[in-house]
């Protein structure tokens, strides 16, 4: 037979975690089925993360934060813009996962996909305009110059909803890494799809490993082992189980994590804000 008649085999996607830069598939070895509303064969099997790869994320995370902190405003911008660049060059493949595997319209996948390419510009932008809005000169008795700024707060953790939305994961985490975090994030059912879809455009945009660390896996099982952690320093709850949120309060109040509510417009400087400290500096300037 004739190699071009050959029957093509189509090649299906391998969805992973995405850690420190890698495409690891979780030590527990669990996986679940991801699939299309309405239909009985499945899209994708998942990779169902433990609190072994939670720990792992997080490890990542503490090593990559400082470096990433230590950039210039305008090179964190740079690769936010990138990041954008390559989502948008990859729009088939995306409204390709969308359609088949989400169940949205070609319509919806279309404004999904250019949404998340915009966030992810907004974010690119806000990078060295938050310091200038945010900081300020204090007025203070006695010879000093007194002023404060925005630093980064640390690791930040970030569990979404079950139901998956590109465009508000592109803009939380674009907007707590615009500020020098780094982020360990929970993509629990349906939206642990857009993992590897994530994982593959930041891992090709100049973007350093451990900034961003991605685990498909279940709310329940992960969701208090991100407030419990002591290396976590920021955490911020998407979803709607209200029982979940007080308990997440309780167990992160023990280690005094930054837990922000999750209100206000998704574009803002206020988003990078959630997950800023200030420094506050005196300098003597002589009678």
């Amino acid at each position: 037979m004739n190699p071009s008649e050959t029957p093509h085999l189509t090649v299906l996607k391998t969805h992973k975690l995405y850690i420190g830069g890698q495409f690891p598939r979780s030590e527990s070895g669990r996986s679940y089925a991801l699939h299309k509303p309405g239909a009985k064969r499945a899209y994708a099997q998942l990779c169902l993360g433990s609190r072994k790869d939670l720990r792992a994320a997080v490890d990542a995370a503490l090593a990559a934060q400082a470096a990433w902190a230590a950039r210039s405003a305008y090179n964190r911008g740079q690769i936010l813009y990138r990041m954008a660049e390559i989502i948008e060059g990859r729009g088939e493949s995306w409204q390709s996962l969308l359609r088949a595997g989400l169940g949205l319209t070609a319509a919806q996948a279309t404004r999904s996909v250019a949404a998340t390419v915009d966030a992810l510009v907004y974010f690119a932008g806000a990078t060295d305009k938050y310091p200038q809005i945010s900081g300020a000169v204090n007025p203070v008795a006695g010879p000093h110059h007194n002023f404060s700024t925005p630093e980064a707060l640390g690791v930040v953790g970030l569990i979404f909803a079950d139901d998956p939305d590109p465009a508000t994961i592109a803009a939380r985490l674009a907007a707590v890494i615009a500020a020098g975090n780094t982020v360990v994030a929970l993509l629990p059912g349906r939206a642990g799809g857009l993992v590897a879809e994530f994982g593959e455009a930041f891992a090709t945009s100049d973007l350093p490993g451990g900034v961003i660390n991605l685990i498909s896996g279940d709310t329940q099982e992960l969701a208090t082992h991100f407030a419990a952690h002591m290396e976590i320093q920021g955490l911020a709850y998407f979803g709607t189980d209200a029982a979940l949120s007080a308990e997440l309060e309780r167990l992160g109040a023990d280690n005094m994590k930054r837990q922000p509510r999750p209100k206000g417009p998704l574009l803002a400087l206020e988003r990078v804000l959630d997950f800023v400290e200030y420094k506050t500096v005196w300098h003597p300037i002589g009678y």
